[in-house]
């Protein structure tokens, strides 16, 4: 299954691994899904982690980057036909459109008005686990 992760997620995952983003960080890293992504949120993801208030080693941050790009999908984007409300969410939608994938997965699924979604799915990281029991 192909999602997107916001950072907010991934950042959530590592710092708490037995919540609900811990347990979709580990499903990424078992390979049980697939992370689309472009060169902008990997930029993010590099912006966050890095940040001093976080535990993360730099080395550590770019093995995570190594393993994202090395088991992730690389998407091409083309802008939004509907703006955000806050561009810098923009990418992980732009990304889920065109990478055909099947859940955006973020922690403010409100940042996301229905109308801009393309069809993508924009839930919490507990819905989606549920979404994911559910279908099993």
């Amino acid at each position: 299954m192909k999602i997107v992760l916001n950072t907010n997620v991934l950042v959530s995952g590592l710092l708490s691994p037995y919540g609900p983003p811990g347990q979709i960080v580990r499903m990424l890293a078992a390979g049980e899904l697939t992370l689309c992504h472009d060169a902008r949120i990997i930029c993010e993801y590099h912006d966050v982690l890095a940040r001093p208030k976080f535990p993360f080693s730099p080395e550590h941050v770019e093995a995570l980057l190594d393993q994202i790009r090395a088991a992730g999908e690389p998407v091409s984007t083309r802008p939004l036909a509907k703006r955000l409300p806050d561009g810098d969410d923009e990418p992980f939608l732009e990304v889920a459109i065109a990478g055909d994938a099947e859940h955006l997965v973020t922690g403010n699924p409100r940042h996301y008005p229905a109308r801009c979604r393309g069809g993508v799915r924009v839930v919490s990281p507990r819905r989606f686990l549920d979404c994911l029991r559910a279908d099993a």
